[in-house]
């Protein structure tokens, strides 16, 4: 018999819920789609929290069982057909892992991304329909598909709804995601103003809100960005010459807001030069992945006005009233070669997690993410604790 919900239990899930929305939502993240000389795609994303929270890295082969539950309808299981490799959080009730990075076995990435203004379709379906919750998209996109149109295939047959993290539809779960495959092309999957949005995302790059169409449409302001430094501006006879190279970036937004980063995002993955290797392709691309690497302090909020899965984050040195978000990880996906390197805020490092490597493995693997040092590179034999 299901427990009542009392003001004490509400409590407690209210804050179970509250560290699962930071945990797998994150705030300020940046996803973007780089490409080399050959045109081979190279998926990077950050994750901005304001504290390190228990991830787990996770390897699910074919076979493994899936099951995804929505209120009042039948559970959709499924199985994989697909083996992946992700970066999971537990979900605070069931504790089943909810994927926020991932990558499978035919080059197909998925991404999880904050996006505050999500509301999703009301549930018109019949009781006995099975629906899929939008916070397992990851294991069933990762699981299921090779391709970002037969997602979006599936999409039209499968209902999906907006699930929330509490008993009586409270704290809805605020997330968008973005998909990339391994021929280069890109969706992302919104839900606002009560309906599913799929967007083909040519461009690969996505942050969070407003709409991704309104990203688009902000492009229209930077039609005068170029990678070529103007050095020189000749006025009334006064030649006037820049001392040093970068001044193409000084139009460029500044801020680290969701807006900016996408220009950035934009900018880089677009001028970055095209690498001749796929080592180098993913090089390249860790540097470009520098540029929204935040440090904890560069900006900071105050305690009085955090939301509720930010009270309990770690002050700043010297201002304990305050809270940063930084750069928590980062994700590199070569989706060719199926690698995912992850790097955490306390290493310079890469560890890398090889799919090929991993295929022989029946057995679903989870290791805390935290269990990774920065002297470690091969991550893919740690993978070995059975789920």
């Amino acid at each position: 018999m299901r427990k009542p919900f009392t003001l004490k239990r509400s409590i407690f899930y209210t804050v179970l819920a509250a560290n699962f929305v930071v945990s797998v939502v994150g705030h300020a993240c940046t996803s973007l789609l780089y490409k080399d000389a050959s045109g081979a795609p190279y998926a990077g994303r950050t994750m901005e929290l304001p504290e390190q929270l228990d991830y787990k890295v996770a390897f699910f082969p074919k076979g493994s069982s899936f099951s995804s539950r929505t209120d009042k309808h039948l559970a959709l299981n499924y199985k994989a057909k697909h083996s992946f490799v992700s970066i999971t959080m537990p979900d605070p009730i069931s504790k089943d892992l909810k994927v926020v990075e991932g990558l499978n076995d035919q080059g197909l990435s998925f991404s999880v991304l904050a996006f505050a203004s999500t509301q999703g379709p009301s549930d018109m379906s019949l009781k006995t329909q099975k629906i899929l919750s939008a916070i397992d998209l990851g294991s069933w996109v990762l699981s299921q598909f090779k391709t970002v149109s037969d997602v979006k295939l599936a999409l039209q047959e499968q209902p999906v709804l907006v699930t929330a993290l509490l008993p009586l539809g409270l704290m809805k779960t605020p997330f968008h995601y973005t998909l990339h495959d391994v021929n280069g092309d890109s969706i992302v999957i919104e839900f606002s103003n009560g309906q599913q949005h799929i967007y083909d995302n040519p461009l690969g790059v996505m942050t969070n809100g407003p709409e991704f169409p309104w990203h688009l449409t902000n492009l229209n302001n930077y039609t005068f960005l170029s990678n070529v430094d103007n050095s020189k501006l000749k006025l009334a006879g006064i030649e006037f010459i820049q001392p040093d190279s970068g001044i193409a970036t000084s139009g460029l937004p500044a801020s680290n807001t969701s807006v900016g980063r996408f220009v950035r995002a934009v900018y880089y993955s677009q001028f970055a030069e095209k690498a001749k290797t796929p080592d180098e392709a993913v090089t390249t691309l860790a540097h470009i992945m520098n540029n929204f690497d935040r440090p904890r302090g560069i900006t900071m909020d105050s305690r009085v006005t955090d939301a509720l899965q930010d009270k309990i984050a770690p002050g700043v040195t010297d201002h304990t009233m305050y809270t940063s978000e930084y750069t928590t990880w980062t994700a590199l996906s070569d989706l060719k070669r199926l690698q995912l390197n992850i790097r955490l805020y306390n290493s310079l490092n890469y560890i890398t997690f090889d799919l090929h490597a991993l295929q022989n493995q029946a057995s679903p693997a989870v290791v805390p993410l935290s269990q990774f040092t920065g002297e470690m590179w091969n991550g893919t034999q740690e993978l070995t604790v059975t789920y």
